[in-house]
């Protein structure tokens, strides 16, 4: 079960690399319009607002990278919950789409995690 709960927590760090590109990179590219539904006015006012959020995807990203590769569950574990507890805010503030995109994803990771270290 350790095993799953690597891969889980890998997926999960891919997933938030991937929202750094769009964030950080192609917030005002068509991509990045097209994933967040902006428009090309309201991309370019905010194109810091969605950098420093990518910036703080990278983080998450750093944190579950380092507690893998350190092969440290809690360090996995509290960047996991970090992670759900984000995509649960945002299905509560902005779309109920980020729970399963976000904390569905960490929630099963730390199962795993659980599960694996008892």
């Amino acid at each position: 079960m350790t095993t799953v709960a690597y891969v889980i927590a890998g997926l999960v760090a891919a997933l938030h690399l991937y929202f750094l590109v769009l964030e950080m990179f192609l917030w005002t590219a068509p991509a990045g319009r097209k994933a967040f539904g902006l428009t090309p006015e309201f991309d370019e006012e905010t194109k810091t607002l969605g950098a420093n959020q990518g910036l703080y995807n990278g983080f998450l990203v750093a944190g579950l990278v380092f507690g893998m590769i350190r092969t440290d569950a809690p360090t996995i574990g509290f960047f996991l919950a970090c992670v759900l507890v984000a995509g649960v805010y945002g299905a509560a503030t902005v779309s109920r789409k980020i729970l399963f995109v976000q904390a569905v994803p960490a929630a099963l990771g730390l199962v795993a995690l659980l599960v694996a270290s008892a």
